[in-house]
């Protein structure tokens, strides 16, 4: 047997300081660590069998087979700076670290469910990426923000689709690549709520010619799935004020019926002069009409005439000439080899007497397979110079057998006669303004038919569904969440419209979705769930010195410096100009000289870009004291984002202790409090499945210091017995008698539980 260990101790760049050790027989987890004398890991370590994460606990029980794989992969650690001292910038990196573990993408999405298979040629597809979330985000200056990645650049990931390629710019928000272009190897658009978007060409253009006037035609992917189209444009111009443009929007399971869209061009066929055979010409050609592994219904030629036809007679008038040809194809197998004999298409004339260059296109039909075709002159050519008396073969193209399927596709069929008024750069700047049609969850009801919105809800959720996506059921989708913040952003006027046309892993797509609303993706339980950072006011949970590890409660305070931004520069793209643009948001009391960028991707509005521009600059300046202790299971009644109450003696957060007695509205402190006059004091109870009531109003019991008087009615009795542990409390006047923290990370360490956490401050959420 052949298995393999993988060492992964680089999780950024795991194909470096990488080692890959094989095992040629049958053994545990626990066991071949033991073989490789590893008691323990010195950094926090996963352990995947096969892509699956195990427990500890299941090391020794795993056996490593024919074939199976086990990776360690080492979590980064640590926050020290060099030379003694602290970096207290990459200290907040390190804990940003702790923040995105809810959120792991990339490598550690497999192992979490969230693969699937990759999806060639579509927006959305799953690999390995980076395992940090771009928590905090340098863009110039320092920027700090703790619960909510900072929005990264909108650049394009690592191209899965087109192995050894480089990512195409996108042909909407790159304004130099802006067109419409086929990005072959590239994903298939996938679009989220309105916005313009430059179709890619679903294939080959081509042209025909009919009374002399050239046609052409195009066919457009507009995106993967349904949408509600507003307005077609040719640059920056409504597409009904060209009369000579005709349209045709095909939606997903349809058929084009303006023009026929399974054309091949033969690009051989380049303007060859046809001479006949008393001109000491021959047949041009062969040339192979169609790929191998095809079939044509029908082959059409173009000719042109590029002098006209004609005969200057000496009267200074213009006489008819006449050209007469011959077109001939045979059928070839896949490896270009003949298997027919030559047939006779079609044996043409054309007369006409004008000096006008003319272009004729011709069609046959033919019996399905694969061909090729060569032209001959019948007639001599008149090579006086009063005489237009040419004929060169402009063009050779195949119509494939059958009806293309465009699976879940919707496209955009374009027909445009040649003018005056389309130049051929404008006929490839044609674009679309869109919505897109999602189906709507209700508790009730279910799912709705497909429906125009800009939810960024919906956009998640299809993501998470879709087959260019997750391909996840709805049971691993909490789509109860997603109801009711699709509630509080439609009030908020927050949405998504966004082109994701660049590869990357669907985590990646799902955290810049939910950035947009102020929230971020989480996997909980095999769940994958959103979690929002809204104003919160009451706490999950308490902890003070009766449950907090002794020794384990640190603070660190991180300190701002001269490139600490004080403000911050939100770039958005436009639904006004459909251009990228952006806004400024800086706090009433600062100066705004040091903005820090973010790319806001999905944004089209300036209000919603200014109002998260806010929310940016307000973590970066109150959110800057991070917490970390140890406790026993009760640390894992909070969830990440969660709102807790602390209580320590260290930072004087508060008072706390037990409920060691209870008589009346009279309660009996294990420990005394002090008071401070002229305040209103609270006092906070721990519920026995670890939850808060309160806080209470309380009052002194003259002399007494172990002894207040509640004053509102309590919620909670007090244990006070023996047999299990009392009823902890948390006091002190007014908003003091706890300092509130937000979640960022709970990590099992054996027996206990460790929480890192950030101080909050109410002033984050005034927008």
């Amino acid at each position: 047997m052949l298995a393999c260990v993988v060492m992964m101790n680089n999780p950024f760049l795991p194909g470096r300081d990488r080692k890959i050790l094989p095992v040629a027989q049958p053994l545990s987890v626990r066991d071949w660590l033991d073989t490789e004398g590893i008691i323990e890991f010195d950094r926090p370590t996963l352990c995947l069998h096969n892509g699956q994460a195990i427990l500890r606990a299941d090391w020794p029980s795993t056996v490593m087979g024919d074939g199976d794989v086990v990776t360690f992969v080492a979590l980064p650690h640590g926050g020290g700076g060099g030379g003694g001292g602290k970096n207290p910038l990459k200290t907040v990196l390190s804990i940003a670290l702790m923040v995105a573990a809810p959120a792991l993408g990339g490598a550690l999405a497999g192992s979490m469910g969230l693969t699937g298979s990759l999806f060639a040629g579509t927006a959305f597809e799953v690999g390995f990426g980076t395992i940090m979330g771009g928590v905090a985000a340098l863009a110039g200056s320092a920027l700090i923000n703790a619960v909510i990645p900072s929005p990264r650049p909108s650049v394009p990931s690592l191209n899965f689709s087109a192995v050894g390629s480089s990512p195409a710019p996108s042909p909407t928000y790159s304004l130099s690549a802006q067109g419409n272009e086929a990005r072959l190897g590239q994903p298939i658009p996938v679009l989220y709520g309105r916005h313009l978007i430059y179709p890619d060409l679903a294939t080959q253009s081509y042209q025909e010619f009919v009374n002399n006037e050239q046609y052409l035609f195009q066919l457009h992917v507009i995106g993967q799935g349904e949408y509600d189209l507003e307005q077609i444009r040719i640059e920056d111009t409504p597409i009904s004020s060209f009369e000579e443009v005709q349209t045709e929007v095909v939606s997903p399971g349809g058929s084009a019926t303006l023009f026929e869209t399974d054309v091949v061009t033969a690009p051989e066929v380049a303007g060859q002069e046809l001479l006949s055979a008393a001109d000491g010409g021959a047949w041009i050609g062969p040339f192979t009409a169609n790929p191998a592994e095809t079939m044509v219904s029908h082959l059409g030629i173009d000719v042109v005439f590029p002098r006209g036809l004609y005969y200057a007679n000496d009267a200074g008038g213009l006489e008819t000439r006449t050209i007469q040809w011959q077109v001939q194809a045979r059928a070839i197998d896949d490896q270009g080899v003949a298997i027919g004999s030559w047939i006779t298409l079609g044996s043409e004339t054309y007369s006409d007497a004008t000096n006008t260059a003319q272009r004729q296109s011709y069609k046959y039909a033919a019996s399905p397979g694969r061909y090729e075709v060569q032209l001959q002159r019948i007639d001599a050519k008149d090579a006086s110079s009063r005489a237009g008396h040419e004929i060169r073969w402009g063009g050779l193209r195949s119509y494939l057998d059958g009806t293309p399927d465009f699976g879940d596709l919707t496209i955009l069929a374009v027909k445009m006669r040649a003018t005056d008024n389309l130049s051929q750069r404008s006929a490839r700047m044609i674009n679309c303004i869109v919505t897109r049609k999602l189906p709507v969850w209700e508790p009730a009801t279910g799912w709705s038919a497909p429906v125009p919105t800009r939810s960024i809800a919906w956009a998640f959720a299809d993501a998470c569904r879709a087959q260019y996506g997750a391909k996840l059921a709805d049971g691993r989708i909490d789509l109860n969440a997603l109801h009711t913040l699709d509630q509080t952003w439609a009030a908020r006027g927050d949405e998504f419209n966004g082109i994701f046309d660049s590869s990357m892993t669907v985590w990646e797509a799902l955290t810049r979705i939910s950035r947009c609303g102020r929230a971020v993706p989480v996997l909980q339980g095999g769940i994958v769930r959103i979690i929002r950072d809204p104003p919160q006011t009451m706490p999950v949970a308490m902890f003070g010195p009766r449950n907090i590890v002794k020794g384990s409660f640190k603070l660190k305070y991180v300190m701002p410096g001269d490139d600490t931004a004080d403000a911050v520069t939100v770039e958005y793209f436009s639904s006004r100009t459909w251009k990228p643009d952006e806004t400024t948001a800086k706090l009433a009391d600062s100066q705004g000289d040091n903005p820090a960028k973010v790319n806001l991707f999905g944004c089209t509005a300036k209000d919603h870009a200014q109002r998260e521009g806010l929310y940016i600059a307000a973590n970066n300046r109150y959110r800057r004291r991070l917490v970390t202790f140890r406790t026993e299971l009760e640390g894992m009644i909070p969830t990440y984002g969660d709102l807790v109450a602390i209580t320590h003696d260290m930072p004087r957060w508060g008072q706390g202790g037990e409920v060691i007695g209870h008589q009346g509205d009279v309660l009996a402190l294990s420990e005394p409090v002090e008071w401070t006059e002229g305040a209103t004091h609270y006092l906070a109870l721990r519920r026995r499945d670890g939850g808060l009531a309160g806080p209470f109003r309380v009052e002194a019991v003259p002399g007494e210091s172990t002894l207040v008087r509640v004053l509102d009615p309590l919620t909670v009795t007090p244990y006070v017995g023996g047999s299990e542990e009392r009823t902890y409390f948390s006091f002190g006047p007014g908003q003091a008698w706890a300092q509130t923290a937000r979640v960022l990370a709970i990590r099992p360490r054996a027996e206990q539980v460790e929480i890192v956490a950030v101080a909050e401050d109410s002033r984050v959420h005034v927008n």
